[in-house]
C-alpha cells in the first residue's frame, strides 16, 4: 500500500477517533482504512492505536509519530500551496532563444512582458543554430526559418515573406532589374541561412515561379550586417520584411521587383512539452502572438 495515504489514514483517525470518522472523511471502506492502519503498524514495528470494540484509543507511540506524521502532512500541503500558486503567476526565468533579425520586433515585446509580469525574469540568447531546447536548458525558442523535424511543440506566430530592395545609391550607375533574370548581373549579397541558398524564387502575377541563380561578393549568417551594407548601397538584399519595411518605408531602400513575391515562412515558437506549460511561457507566447498579429502589415506586406 502507499505509505503516504496509510500515513494519512493513521492521523484522520486520530483526529476523528476512530475508524468510521476517517473512512468517510477519506471516501473509502472501514476495512481499508483499518488495513492501511495495519500496514503502517507492521511496517513500523509498533502499536499506534489500541482497539476495543468500542473505541479507539492512541498509545504512547501513537502519539508521538501522530504529532510529526500530521506536521509532515502539513508540510506536504504547504508545499503543494506553494506550488500552486507559483503555477497560477507568471514568475521565474524564461531561457528564451531567437533568430538575430526577429529580435528587432521582439525587443519592445519584451519589454512590455516585464512590465506585465516583473516577477518574471529573461535569459535571451541570441543565435543562428537551431539549439537543442531540452538538452541546452532552454524554455522557448523564436524562429523565422522552418523548424527542424522533431518532437518539440511548434506554435505558429505569423507569417512573412522575403523583399528584394536595394538602396536608391546602388541603382545611381546601374539600371533597376526588370525581371528576376536580371539579378545575374547584379551584385547579391547573401543571407548565409535562407532555405533557398543562392536560388532566389519569385512568382509573378500569373502565379508562375521563376528561379534566378545568383552571385555576389558578401555572405553572411547576419542579415543586420547584410542589411546596413545595402543602406550603404553594396548591393540587392532578398530580406525578411520584417527587417527592412521601416527603411523602405522612410525611403531609404526601394522595393525592386514589386510586381513578383517570394515564397512565404512562419514565425514559429517552439517549445518542448504541451503539457504543464509554465505560466511564464504561455503567457509570453500569447503576447508574441497578439503583438505579432497587429504587426502583421510589416512582417508580411503582402497583406496589406
Amino acid at each position: 500500500m502507499d505509505r503516504l495515504t496509510s500515513l494519512t489514514v493513521f492521523v484522520r483517525v486520530v483526529e476523528g477517533g476512530g475508524f468510521s470518522a476517517a473512512a468517510r472523511r477519506l471516501n473509502m471502506s472501514v476495512t481499508a482504512a483499518s488495513k492501511h492502519v495495519q500496514v503502517l503498524e507492521d511496517r513500523l514495528g509498533a502499536r499506534l492505536l489500541n482497539r476495543t470494540t468500542r473505541k479507539v484509543s492512541v498509545t504512547e507511540i501513537g502519539r508521538e509519530y501522530y504529532e510529526r506524521a500530521n506536521q509532515i502532512l502539513n508540510e506536504l500541503d504547504e508545499a503543494d500551496r506553494i506550488a500552486g500558486a507559483h503555477e497560477a503567476t507568471p514568475r521565474g526565468v524564461v531561457r528564451l532563444h531567437c533568430n538575430a533579425s526577429v529580435g528587432r520586433f521582439l525587443g519592445p515585446v519584451l519589454a512590455e512582458f516585464q512590465t506585465l509580469y516583473p516577477a518574471v525574469k529573461l535569459d535571451v540568447t541570441i543565435g543562428e543554430r537551431m539549439v537543442d531546447l531540452v538538452e541546452e536548458g532552454f524554455d522557448l525558442a523564436i524562429r523565422a526559418t522552418p523548424p527542424p523535424e522533431s518532437s518539440l511543440i511548434v506554435r505558429k506566430l505569423a507569417s512573412w515573406r522575403f523583399i528584394l530592395c536595394c538602396a536608391p545609391a546602388y541603382l545611381a550607375n546601374r539600371p533597376a532589374p526588370e525581371r528576376p533574370e536580371d539579378l545575374a548581373d547584379h551584385n547579391c549579397v547573401r543571407y548565409a541561412f535562407t532555405p533557398f541558398g543562392d536560388d532566389w524564387r519569385f512568382e509573378d502575377a500569373e502565379g508562375k515561379w521563376v528561379s534566378v541563380r545568383v552571385s555576389g561578393d558578401v555572405v553572411s549568417n547576419s542579415g543586420e550586417l547584410l542589411r546596413m551594407l545595402v543602406l550603404a548601397g553594396r548591393g540587392v538584399f532578398l530580406a525578411p520584411s520584417f527587417v527592412v519595411w521601416e527603411d523602405i518605408v522612410a525611403g531609404d531602400l526601394v522595393r525592386l521587383l514589386p510586381a513578383y513575391r517570394s515564397e512565404a515562412f512562419v514565425i514559429h515558437a517552439l517549445y518542448p512539452h504541451r503539457r504543464h506549460l509554465s505560466p511564464k511561457v504561455r503567457a509570453l507566447i500569447d503576447l508574441l502572438a497578439e503583438r505579432l498579429v497587429e504587426r502583421r502589415p510589416q512582417i508580411d506586406p503582402e497583406v496589406q
